[in-house]
């Protein structure tokens, strides 16, 4: 029997028989302690089970229990530990589809007569328990795709028949636990033994292979750790995430509506939100001046030709709106802004001495998306993007990337955010323009990055079709990621539009555009502040700073006059002269997490001070109306990190 060399990363290596398996090895080349934790191993770029046989030298890379990629192992197996439940609880008439791990859990899509009820979950967990406990080993075995094909077809199972057509494989790889058998490349966790700790979280319908020509199917969604305890962490979070959901805050302090008669897709601003738009739109309009920005406006539509010559037609058609003939021309619903920037670029000639040349728009654009992919203003139709186009000199490249970068992190530090995730996205499979510009491009935004310190991670192919681009996800209070900011750099739309500037040697060159936005979307952004904020937003962005509680009806003239005076003074002041008691007036302010509360009773009127109690229900001691402006205005600025 021949000898292979077999090493594991970072590690020792040895000489082993051909045919050892990946358990054997690992146990001679690593400590009792990693032993313990390696559910599987990479060797080389296969990803392979513990009973797996070793033919040929390798090196090998732990997957263990305390790296994602175990716990993705983890959920994976607990999709067909789940799916095993269900045909034993429900019978062999319930056909079985897809069950992969996802971000946060696994799921596994069902085609069953009856819905699953939540009575059904309980039963569900209590027969994946009874598995768990029988510590029954994920078993591999290879079969022809033919015969594989046979094997389901003889247990009435559909969806796997149809997977299995349309693969090219001669041979497959099948998983048993138990006497469940499902389709699958694996590799898993040793045996149910190490799901210790899941729950099912909810359910929802699913079309078969996302066609909606297709069946119906119930997925049930749920997740998996090894720990207890962070499970226990995960639940908790997902309860505060549902009491922080946008939709249900936004109907509640009444900042944003869907009305269907509008249409999906299309939120409308009520006066809160759209104040509170205004003061982020305000913010964001005063950082850009001060920054070297210049302010544009652009239509909402342009000729068809337009989106042609940009290559949005070919590269994003799909996700346009479609056309609209007017006097027999047909126009777009613009997806995008840029091209009209191109547009303000060439109303004139361009000398070299201009740049760089930065130009700002909260530009509203449209796209389409499928009604079932919609949600809040997180998925919208119709949003607004912070956009900028900036269009420098080769050399000012990486500086401008820079600032740009220093711009976006101040920024985002103002909202609350500092914590996020950095990634470089490279050159997809499919783009435009030369392999050197695409090179040089995606230095600058290395080298930039490097220089502001800051960590990142490559994410290969995920640049956008014609550059390079880095993205940035914010982080909330929760720890949940969202994609916001975004720089790109594009050297494609200059050469379309064939758009150029006089250089110091008299000659045409083509400048280099940078596209960037820092929020994203207005909408999808607002409804990550309501959710990090959980509605309470910091003062200097609160669409109600101070609300007017008067006692009884005795104080109404009175109240009315502080209510105009703080308003004269610059103060968000709102009023509830209500016949109602105060107690239920204040809690009413405390649901719409209104700041400050202006408390005004007989006492009040008569020294023609107020009297303000803090939403966590502490008084401050009386104040005149100016006093209590200011101290809004202070506090204001504070709120935003500016000096008092």
């Amino acid at each position: 029997m021949s000898e292979i060399e077999i090493s594991i990363v970072g590690g020792e290596s040895a000489s082993f028989a051909a045919g050892t398996t990946v358990q054997e090895a690992v146990k001679a080349l690593c400590s009792s302690k990693e032993r313990k934790k390696t559910l599987a191993v990479m060797a080389d770029d296969r990803a392979l089970d513990l009973t797996a046989s070793l033919d040929q030298s390798c090196q090998l890379t732990p997957i263990t229990s305390t790296s994602e990629e175990g716990l993705d192992l983890l959920r994976h197996s607990a999709a067909h530990v789940m799916a095993q439940a269900v045909v034993e609880l429900f019978g062999a008439e319930v056909k079985v589809a897809i069950g992969p791990s996802t971000a946060d859990g696994f799921y596994y899509d069902f085609d069953r007569p009856e819905p699953f009820t939540p009575d059904d979950f309980e039963a569900i967990e209590q027969r994946m328990k009874a598995i768990v406990g029988q510590n029954l080993p994920f078993a591999r075995q290879t079969m022809a795709r033919q015969d594989a094909i046979a094997f389901f077809k003889e247990r009435n199972q559909e969806y796997k028949v149809e997977l299995l057509e349309e693969l090219s494989d001669d041979e497959v790889s099948l998983y048993g636990q138990g006497d469940f058998v499902d389709l699958c490349r694996g590799p898993h966790i040793p045996h149910t033994g190490f799901l210790r700790a899941f729950k099912i979280l909810r359910l929802a319908g699913a079309y078969w292979r996302g066609d909606e020509k297709r069946p119906m199917l119930q997925r049930l969604y749920a997740t998996a750790f090894f720990d207890p305890k962070a499970l226990k962490k995960y639940l908790f979070q997902v309860e505060e995430a549902k009491k922080r959901d946008h939709r249900k805050l936004g109907k509640e302090l009444e900042l944003f509506t869907i009305n269907e008669q509008v249409g999906p897709g299309l939120p409308l601003w009520l006066p809160k939100g759209a104040l509170a738009r205004k003061l982020i739109e305000d913010y964001w309009r005063a950082e850009h001046y001060e920054n070297g920005y210049e302010l544009l406006y652009t239509p909402h539509i342009a000729k068809r030709d337009l989106w042609a010559t940009s290559g949005h037609l070919d590269f994003y058609g799909e996700d346009m709106f479609s056309a609209m003939d007017v006097d027999g021309v047909d126009y777009q619903l613009k997806p995008m802004n840029c091209p009209f920037h191109i547009g303000i670029y060439t109303s004139k000639k361009r000398s070299y001495r201009e740049f760089p040349i930065r130009w700002c728009e909260l530009g509203t654009v449209y796209r389409y998306e499928r009604t079932g992919a919609l949600q809040g203003l997180m998925r919208v139709r119709g949003f607004t993007q912070d956009d900028a186009h900036i269009f420098v000199l080769p050399s000012q490249l990486e500086d401008e990337i820079y600032n740009i970068l220093d711009l976006n992190l101040h920024v985002l530090k103002t909202f609350g955010f500092t914590e996020y995730d950095v990634y470089l996205s490279t050159r997809p499979e499919k783009y435009v323009g030369s392999d050197e510009n695409w090179q040089r491009s995606t230095d600058a935004l290395k080298l930039a990055l490097e220089k502001k310190g800051l960590k990142y991670e490559v994410d290969p192919g995920e640049g956008v079709f014609y550059g390079p681009k880095i993205d940035i996800k914010i982080k909330d209070v929760l720890g949940r990621s969202w994609q916001c900011s975004t720089i790109q750099v594009d050297f494609n739309l200059p050469e379309r539009f064939a758009i150029s500037y006089t250089g110091a040697d008299g000659k045409e060159h083509q400048p280099i555009m940078i596209h960037r936005a820092l929020m994203g979307s207005l909408e999808r952004f607002f409804g990550v502040l309501i959710e990090h904020y959980a509605g309470a937003f910091p003062l200097w962005m609160a669409p109600v700073q101070a609300v007017i509680l008067n006692i009884t009806d005795n104080q109404l003239a009175y109240a009315e006059d502080v209510y105009a005076k703080l308003r004269k003074n610059g103060v968000r002041v709102s009023k509830d002269v209500r016949n109602e008691k105060l107690n239920f007036k204040i809690r009413e302010a405390q649901m719409a997490k209104i700041p400050y509360m202006v408390i005004i009773g007989d006492k009040e009127m008569e020294t023609g001070m107020v009297t303000v109690r803090l939403k966590n229900g502490k008084n401050l001691e009386p104040m005149p109306v100016a006093e209590f402006a200011e101290l809004i205005s202070r506090e204001s600025k504070k709120s935003q990190g500016l000096e008092a």
